[in-house]
């Protein structure tokens, strides 16, 4: 009988906390909080602190004409795929690995914006410099243009587009390659998402939704006051269950399952009825207990009303044994990175299977009475657990819940 679950053989990452795998790893565990001020990237907004990446150097990763068709979300993607197909050990100078059939792969990236960096200087351009926008500006902004380089420098021919599905995005396209796998209709998947966020005019509209927190991001914690903006890309490879073995490839991990619900209701209103819906289904594909679950890197986005629902929904789920599981938001550490949430924090969720630590919630005041969860708080905890579970759950109602395992599990 074929495996239910796929094998996670490759990691990248490019965030505020790091743009290596290693180096992201050891600053979430360290719970050191990049959010920093931003007031220099926008004015006469309300809020002045976000985790922005200062410390991306494009032009470090690709040519001046491989440039001017990348919008910064590509750049992160691309960047980030080309060390999870590096861990993976599936380049062999541009193409495939050999043994590696190009049909047979899929490159599936999530996105909420899209190209919003380059839209930004279109509109700079004609209402401010009365000049036109660049020619590939439509291309360079479509929601599928990170896919798209993914699939050039892989020399991927299989299924490859793009998701946006808001926050959901990541997890949209990560349960997405494991049923293509399962289905048998690919071996290997790029799946992600990639987000660039700190543009003028994305920050002014976020200003207007009052979402946006004035001072820090305390998910679980009294005197939270809304989310913080982050950005950047995570990508993981996935392939078919016994692949790596028969090439030699380390398996990092499984995804054992995932659950999608909507909850067909309110734009912005979270329902913990939906979001119990996915972390249930996506146990039940696993072909788990809830008990196996040990820890949940949470949605945990520090507005009072998702937290809430969140921890509402853990507790139909899992049941109310705060000692059982531990939860965790890494968004007080990295901001909320948007459509590229969700892989990036896929990979805190598998950095905590691989080293026995839980990421820690920083900035945490003191337990709110209505978010009845052990939500890690301040200093990263040491457990060992075999099965770990990453949420997310986005604007619009849409749920996504995956349950990932040691691979010796």
């Amino acid at each position: 009988m074929t495996a239910n679950w796929v094998e996670v053989t490759g990691r990248g990452v490019v965030s505020s906390a790091g743009l290596t795998v290693p180096d992201f790893t050891q600053t979430i565990l360290s719970g050191q909080c990049l959010i920093h001020d931003i007031s220099d990237v926008a004015a006469d907004i309300r809020f002045t602190k976000g985790a922005a990446i200062r410390n991306f150097d494009p032009a470090a990763h690709f040519d001046e004409r491989t440039l001017g068709s990348l919008d910064r979300f590509s750049q992160f993607a691309a960047v980030a795929a080309r060390d999870a197909l590096a861990e993976a050990g599936l380049l062999a100078g541009s193409l495939p690995a050999a043994g590696t059939d190009p049909e047979r792969i899929a490159v599936i990236v999530g996105t909420a914006n899209g190209g919003g960096d380059i839209l930004m200087e279109g509109y700079r351009r004609l209402y401010k410099e009365n000049r036109k926008p660049r020619p590939l500006t439509i291309p360079m902004s479509m929601a599928s243009a990170p896919a798209s380089r993914i699939a050039k420098e892989l020399g991927a021919r299989g299924p490859v587009f793009g998701v946006s599905s808001a926050c959901a995005s990541s997890n949209h396209a990560m349960i997405t390659g494991m049923m293509l796998i399962r289905a048998g209709l690919i071996d290997v998947a790029v799946v992600g998402g990639t987000d660039s966020c700190f543009y003028e005019s994305y920050l002014q509209v976020w200003d207007v939704l009052r979402a946006v927190s004035s001072e820090t991001c305390r998910p679980f914690s009294t005197g939270r006051k809304g989310l913080i903006i982050g950005e950047g890309a995570g990508i993981l490879v996935l392939e078919r269950a016994g692949r790596a073995a028969a090439r030699g490839a380390n398996v990092i991990a499984r995804l054992v399952g995932g659950g999608m619900s909507s909850d067909a209701g309110d734009l912005i209103a979270p329902d913990s009825s939906g979001m119990a819906r996915a972390m249930r289904a996506a146990v039940v594909d696993a072909g788990l207990e809830p008990d196996a679950v040990g820890y949940i890197n949470a949605h945990g986005t520090g507005t009072v009303a998702n937290d809430r629902a969140e921890s509402r929904a853990i507790n139909e789920v899992f049941g109310g044994n705060r000692d059982r599981i531990s939860v965790s938001s890494t968004k007080s550490i990295i901001g909320h990175a948007m459509g590229a949430s969700g892989a990036i924090e896929a990979i805190a969720t598998l950095a905590a299977l691989e080293t026995g630590m839980i990421p820690p919630t920083v900035n945490f005041i003191s337990a709110d009475p209505d978010c009845d969860v052990d939500a890690t708080p301040n200093e990263a905890r040491k457990r060992a657990v075999n099965v770990a579970m990453s949420n997310s759950f986005a604007f619009g109602g849409l749920n996504v819940s995956l349950a990932f395992a040691r691979p010796d599990r």
